[in-house]
């Protein structure tokens, strides 16, 4: 496993692990609506913005792509693993390389989590400090935990 920045070559391999991950994992926890929201959100546009940050990350298994993080300041703004590849390590990978890389500059990291991965915050140290909620249509509403960890004393 090697985690590397991100290149504007791998934007639809990456966009295959986000809209993968989303359709398979999050649909066992949210309503369409949600699902196809976050989809939506992931648009290769999107992603070509983060890869342009310099934040964004693919990890690469076997010359493949099977996850993909990124980062704003101290925020981490996403983690995602194929469903395959996941409970193996990889996710705890990729945040261990993001962590790295805030704690050069920020004492504290902060995501928004969804559902499906506010167990793997919690194993590495995270607290929920607020909950959110964002309206979407046909009124569901996505709600999610506002959580940080304390990355140097």
């Amino acid at each position: 496993m090697e985690y590397v920045t991100a290149d504007s070559n791998m934007v639809s391999e990456i966009y295959n692990v986000l809209h993968t991950t989303i359709r398979t994992v999050y649909a066992k926890y949210y309503p369409k609506e949600v699902v196809d929201f976050f989809c939506k959100h992931h648009s290769k546009e999107h992603i070509l913005d983060g890869i342009a940050s310099g934040n964004m990350g693919v990890l690469v298994e076997d010359s493949a792509i099977v996850g993909t993080g990124c980062f704003d300041k101290n925020h981490i703004t996403g983690v995602y693993v194929l469903p395959a590849n996941q409970k193996q390590g990889c996710g705890s990978y990729i945040m261990n390389c993001l962590e790295t890389e805030i704690s050069k500059k920020y004492n504290v990291a902060v995501l928004e989590a969804s559902l499906p991965a506010v167990f793997l915050y919690e194993h590495r140290g995270y607290k929920t400090v607020g909950h959110g909620i964002y309206e979407l249509e046909n009124d569901v509403k996505l709600v999610y935990e506002v959580m940080e960890k304390k990355l140097k004393n």
